[in-house]
């Protein structure tokens, strides 16, 4: 096989706008969740072939990517392909941004750049839950769907892309990382599941009107659930300040460490109000980072 290269990029995301149990069409209970996108972290990956009959990484660390890159070969090119796969990303490890499942989707992409194929979204998706167990929806990058993440399963198409939020980053444990894989999925109980039908039926009807607000109360109950298995410390005062700054809502990763206040993007007093909140927040000892739409 001739010497190729091939390029792939993936984005990142700011943790779920809602994450829990919701009923397929036969009525089965999945885990599934809606990510909120972050354009601003991003993975770029390079794959070269080579004589080699294996895959190397750099840096070494991303062993997931490296198997991605391995299943994508295994999957569309000759036996004994091989070569050398780089990554280059910007996410955050360790706080529920992504970091992992950006560097698998860059990697398949670039193995599939490199090889001249183009694959259906649903078969990346399999080769991505292949090579890490569980990913997120972030593939999908302009319309938003309910992802059943340790499936690779498209719940509910929206068919609309989310509403423009604008977003103030708090890490509330800077000093912790989480192991989102090691991390034991939530036992919801029976109200709490319960409460996920009414919360997905806002989140339609939040998408299709394109009302931030009402996504932002969505957002801010699924946190809120995620407090009794995953709690982030200072959240009640980041929701205060929050509060006194006109932000539609809190969102978090459920399975990492980061709190995103919510600003509606279009609101043309939010880059002031963002301000704000942020000084606020600061004086309160966090370390906001601000991400514009």
């Amino acid at each position: 096989m001739p010497a190729r290269a091939g390029c792939g990029v993936a984005i990142g995301h700011h943790g779920e706008l809602v994450q829990g149990l919701f009923e397929d069409n036969g009525a089965r209970l999945r885990r599934a969740l809606v990510s909120l996108p972050c354009r601003q972290l991003k993975s770029r990956a390079r794959f070269n072939t080579s004589d080699s009959d294996h895959v190397d990484v750099l840096p070494g660390s991303c062993e997931k990517a490296r198997r991605a890159a391995e299943l994508t070969i295994a999957r569309f090119a000759r036996p004994g392909t091989g070569g050398e796969l780089v990554i280059d990303s910007n996410i955050p490890v360790g706080r529920g941004m992504g970091s992992s499942t950006a560097d698998v989707l860059a990697s398949i992409q670039a193995v599939l750049d490199c090889l001249q194929i183009e694959a259906a979204s649903d078969e990346v998706m399999r080769i991505a839950v292949s090579a890490e167990t569980a990913c997120d929806s972030t593939l999908f990058k302009r319309l938003a769907v309910l992802f059943a993440h340790r499936e690779g399963i498209v719940m509910e198409a929206f068919r609309r892309p989310l509403p423009p939020i604008d977003l103030i980053s708090i890490d509330t444990t800077p000093e912790v990382t989480v192991d989102t894989l090691a991390y034991e999925p939530a036992r919801y109980d029976a109200l709490e599941i319960e409460t996920f039908r009414p919360l997905r039926s806002l989140l339609r009807s939040a998408i299709r009107h394109a009302d931030a607000r009402m996504l932002g109360r969505v957002a801010t109950a699924s946190a809120r659930i995620n407090e009794r298995f995953l709690p982030k410390p200072g959240l009640d005062e980041i929701e205060t300040i929050g509060g006194r700054f006109n932000a539609i809502g809190v969102q978090v990763a459920h399975s990492g460490t980061v709190v995103g206040l919510m600003f509606d993007a279009l609101d043309p007093n939010a880059p002031m109000n963002i301000d704000g909140a942020s000084d606020a927040l600061r004086s309160s000892g966090f370390e906001p980072a601000i991400f514009r739409h």
